[in-house]
């Protein structure tokens, strides 16, 4: 769904010590058969290994448990928030977890299509020794990211993912603009008026460099400033997208640069708790139709399969405006399912998406089955992040587009306490 950095639903991470910084490439076969991560590491800092162990995606709660400061030494999301831009597209530090996403659809020169994500993510620590350290060493945020490329020509999908810390340049994110790396991976503001960004990610095998142009301003979800993330008053979020990013530039696979254009989108959250209890996982949808009509929705999903009322969704029209949805207003049913031969996690992989009061009737369908990251050497999180197509009905009229979809908390449930 996106939402929250903790909300991210990153079921956990729990893995073994990390003596280095280390980038994990995982590969799958043309077939979707399973070949195997590579790993390759760089020996720098090596005395932060218990540290990357501990709560990389906010999911575990040492420090909480550890120091008395808590949770309540970061700034919980709270309504009435009043955005600013090009302020809010830098980093937010008050709050602990903050996400950077963007997804996109490319088509070559030559027609061949592909799909990507490039997600960089930001986490405070909550020790109050850590921001009383006045040594710039001193690991007050954790940063990672993911990269991922769908090449449909090859029925290949392939995944990349990066950790580092704050600190002597390394990884970071400013406060007052769009800007945010790691190593050389990066995404950043390329004109004043914050309309055009860069996005960077270089992997073994697979890379992108591309520009993207605002076509829609920033749209705000949920409702005064908040978005909820189930029942407890306190699992809320700042979360915004721009829906319609103009995007040009390029895709190298095996070697082989390839001139791209296409549509992004991005979304940005910020916040400081995570989801309510009892909630296992989301499926989040975002759609961009041909009648320049954009979708987002998403799902909290319990442990019987129901949608959590705090479910909702946004429709933002041709001319960037927007209305919030409840979950009462949009209908979505799962059509079909793909099992991952990798993790064994069922997922839905055919969707209904109906908004009843707009007369809209979408079917959703992956472009690949198997877009599946499996972050075994890194995060121990499995979840299905992929580009979708989109068909229907929009007021009686036949429409088509294009979007993506994220699945979490199939293969694992997410559990707020871990």
């Amino acid at each position: 769904m996106r939402k929250s950095l903790c909300d991210k639903g990153f079921v956990r991470y729990v893995r073994s010590w990390y003596k280095g910084k280390h980038e994990v490439v995982e590969r799958h076969h043309p077939c979707d058969g399973y070949v195997g991560p590579e790993v390759r590491t760089r020996t720098l800092w090596r005395g932060f290994s218990l540290m990357f162990m501990f709560s990389l995606f906010g999911i575990l709660t040492v420090f909480a448990e550890t120091y008395s400061g808590g949770l309540h030494e970061f700034a919980p999301a709270r309504p009435g928030y009043v955005y600013a831009f090009p302020r809010d597209h830098g980093s937010h530090e008050q709050f602990q977890t903050e996400w950077w996403y963007f997804t996109g659809h490319l088509t070559s020169t030559n027609g061949r299509r592909f799909g990507y994500e490039l997600t960089f993510f930001r986490r405070g620590i909550d020790s109050p020794d850590v921001w009383s350290n006045p040594s710039a060493w001193a690991m007050r945020h954790l940063y990672f990211a993911h990269f991922a490329l769908t090449d449909e020509a090859n029925e290949q999908f392939q995944f990349a993912e990066k950790l580092s810390r704050a600190g002597i340049n390394k990884a970071g994110a400013d406060v007052d603009r769009l800007n945010v790396w790691i190593d050389r991976w990066l995404l950043k503001t390329v004109a004043p008026d914050h309309r055009q960004f860069q996005l960077q990610a270089l992997a073994e095998g697979f890379s992108i460099d591309l520009i993207l142009e605002s076509r829609k301003s920033p749209v705000i979800h949920g409702t005064d400033g908040v978005s909820r993330k189930g029942q407890n008053t306190e699992a809320t979020s700042h979360y915004y997208s721009i829906t319609r990013l103009q995007t040009t530039g390029s895709v190298v696979v095996q070697g082989m640069p390839l001139a791209v254009n296409g549509v992004s989108w991005m979304d940005h959250e910020f916040g400081s708790a995570d989801l309510s209890e009892g909630l296992v996982g989301w499926d989040w949808f975002s759609l961009q139709l041909e009648n320049d009509y954009d979708i987002m929705a998403y799902g909290l999903r319990r442990a019987d399969g129901t949608f959590d009322p705090a479910s909702s969704g946004t429709l933002v029209r041709p001319n960037g405006t927007s209305t919030s949805l409840s979950l009462e207003e949009i209908s979505v049913s799962a059509q079909g399912h793909w099992t991952s031969p990798v993790s064994g996690a069922r997922y839905p992989n055919q969707w209904t998406l109906s908004i009843p009061s707009e007369n809209v009737e979408l079917n959703i369908s992956p472009r690949m089955a198997n877009q599946e990251l499996v972050t075994r050497r890194s995060t121990a999180v499995t979840y299905w992040e992929g580009a979708v197509d989109v068909t229907g009905f929009w007021k009686g009229e036949n429409v088509h587009g294009q979007g993506y979809v994220e699945l979490t908390g199939y293969a694992e449930p997410y559990h707020p306490s871990r």
